[in-house]
């Protein structure tokens, strides 16, 4: 007899029935089940998440604890009539709603109708209101009296992806669950199970491979695996998973990213193109690769492997993503990210996805080491003038040393100055004329410091500029076997000659107001005014010296005089 039961898929078949079955969301079971067991049930639940990590499950688990005959309870038995109909969605007390279709107010006004109805055979109704920031504004308002006080018999339970969509009047009548993503371990153990009771096969690697590639959707790992079950031919292996998935192999992935390291533009095409020959897609490389370079992004930072096993890399790249990330740097790594982030986008929209691919791998290659940019900015802006106008830190205190040669590290070049005068020169042009009028130089750890005269301000200006000190720094770098940068200072005895003294610029003249005024309160003027019932009329300014204290003192005489000719008197 040939079964005719429709088929259920696997994401279906093996969906959690119990709070315990729910895969990386304990801190969700254990606050849903403690809620239930102490009796502190609330009446509006938010759930929120990602796609694919059971929201919507955890829902219907937490209806069938409150409905099944020997509940409420922590855990519902699964087996009594009302726990199998939720399971089956048959249950005519639990309502779920999809909020993506039923977004309008005249739904939401049904179901403000619906919920002074009794429940028809169980403790409460329960209304799971999916992808719920769907509703409109309208909507929202006309939930929001019945979403707060409810009737004793009704329970609301909203999922949705989006949660900073919905209004804060919705978010503070709820309580919330964040739904985390799964990590790949926990998503590797739970297809195994799958391919276990499926009566399949499938490798270690390849379930770690499904893993890695749903990024965190457990609903997407199993709707992956169900489609290698049904064409996998036998034992499931990388092979078929990179088939149905468009990835590379890893190890052709490494020696692409290898090769992007190594400033390797046609070993990083030949790489891309062996990668693509089994028929994988541009687009999924891309995605290999930036998961590479992520990895190799937080081994620059210091992060350890335990914070980078998380990611699409996997296991078998078969290159030192930490020592790539030494390597190349942070910043370097930081812009190679956003290359292919960029190209990745373009991609989407674009049929030429292949050319892309090869473009931004040429990109990468090809990229300027920005470590050695970067530090040679920072050193420019040390030695840049102050802007005028604008308040300047008071300077660090430095010690007045001359430049004499200090002895070099082993990698460094032993005379300083013939290893500036040799960049220079192979930079060519105006670098070698002005870069040879340096006298003295000498080396600071990884900073070649170069005295000039004062005399060449244009070439040191010259010197400075980023496209120039970039070809200097390269062959610097060259030189000294390990990157290293410049930074060019006046010499010391420019620096100690005095500067001639500068003509004292005129005070203004001050107006006879002025000097009227300051006269008037001097306090033998003051004083004489009083004694002889006088004014001050005019206050002479005459001379070349004169200002307010000449004027003051010129006209304080007469006032003395008078004070001596009232002291004879």
């Amino acid at each position: 007899m040939v079964d005719t039961a429709p088929y259920q898929v696997v994401a279906r078949r093996y969906r959690p029935q119990r709070f315990d079955e729910l895969v990386g969301q304990e801190h969700v079971a254990r606050g849903l089940s403690g809620a239930i067991s102490s009796g502190r049930i609330g009446h509006a639940y938010l759930f929120t998440g990602a796609r694919g990590v059971g929201k919507t499950s955890a829902a219907r688990i937490y209806a069938k604890a409150l409905e099944c005959e020997r509940g409420p309870a922590a855990e519902p038995c699964n087996a009594c009539d009302s726990c199998r109909a939720i399971s089956a969605g048959q249950d005519v007390d639990v309502v779920e709603i999809d909020a993506a279709s039923n977004r309008g107010i005249d739904e939401i006004r049904q179901l403000r109708q619906n919920v002074a109805v009794r429940p028809a055979r169980g403790r409460f109704k329960v209304y799971i209101i999916d992808e719920v920031h769907m509703l409109t504004r309208e909507a929202f308002n006309a939930l929001l009296k019945t979403l707060e006080e409810p009737p004793p018999h009704v329970k609301f339970v909203l999922c949705t992806t989006e949660p900073e969509k919905l209004p804060i009047t919705i978010l503070s009548r709820c309580q919330r669950f964040d739904f985390v993503t799964v990590d790949a371990p926990a998503i590797a153990r739970r297809l195994a199970q799958i391919v276990e009771a499926e009566g399949g096969g499938a490798t270690p690697e390849a379930l770690g491979l499904i893993a890695r590639r749903a990024a965190g959707s457990m609903r997407d790992s199993q709707s992956l695996l169900e489609q290698l079950l049904g064409s996998a031919a036998g034992e499931i292996g990388v092979d078929d998973v990179h088939a149905v998935i468009g990835t590379g192999r890893e190890e052709k992935v490494g020696r692409l990213v290898q090769a992007i390291a190594a400033r390797d533009p046609r070993g990083a095409i030949e790489a891309l193109d062996e990668t693509l020959e089994g028929g994988a897609d541009p687009g999924g490389v891309l995605e290999q690769v930036i998961a590479a370079l992520r990895d190799a992004l937080l081994a620059s930072v210091g992060c350890g492997p335990d914070m980078r096993g998380g990611s699409l890399a996997g296991e078998g790249l078969g290159v030192d993503l930490a020592a790539i990330g030494t390597a190349v740097g942070t910043e370097t790594l930081l812009a190679m990210l956003q290359i292919v982030d960029h190209s990745l986008s373009r991609m989407r929209t674009s049929g030429h996805a292949g050319v892309l691919a090869e473009m931004a791998v040429v990109r990468l290659a090809k990229l300027e080491d920005l470590e050695n940019l970067v530090a040679l900015a920072n050193g420019v802006a040390a030695d840049a003038p102050p802007s005028p106008g604008r308040s300047q830190p008071v300077p660090r205190e430095k010690k007045t040393a001359d430049l004499t040669p200090t002895p070099p590290s082993p990698e460094m070049p032993a005379d300083a100055l013939a290893a500036w005068r040799q960049a220079c020169a192979a930079c060519g042009g105006l670098a070698a004329d002005f870069g040879a009028q340096a006298h003295e130089a000498r080396w600071a750890e990884d900073v070649l410091e170069v005295a000039m005269p004062a005399e060449s301000t244009s070439a040191i200006a010259f010197l400075r500029r980023a496209e120039v000190g970039t070809g200097i720094v390269r062959e610097l770098t060259q030189l000294a076997g390990r990157p290293v940068r410049y930074a060019i200072k006046l010499s010391e005895a420019a620096a100690r000659t005095p500067a001639e003294p500068q003509p004292a610029r005129p005070k203004p003249a001050a107006s006879q107001a002025t000097l009227l005024r300051e006269v008037a309160e001097h306090p033998l003027v003051v004083q004489a005014r009083t004694l002889f019932d006088a004014a001050v009329c005019k206050v002479d300014a005459s001379r070349p010296e004169a200002g307010p204290s000449t004027a003051r003192s010129a006209a304080a005489a007469p006032a003395e005089a008078a004070e001596e000719e009232a002291h004879d008197a």
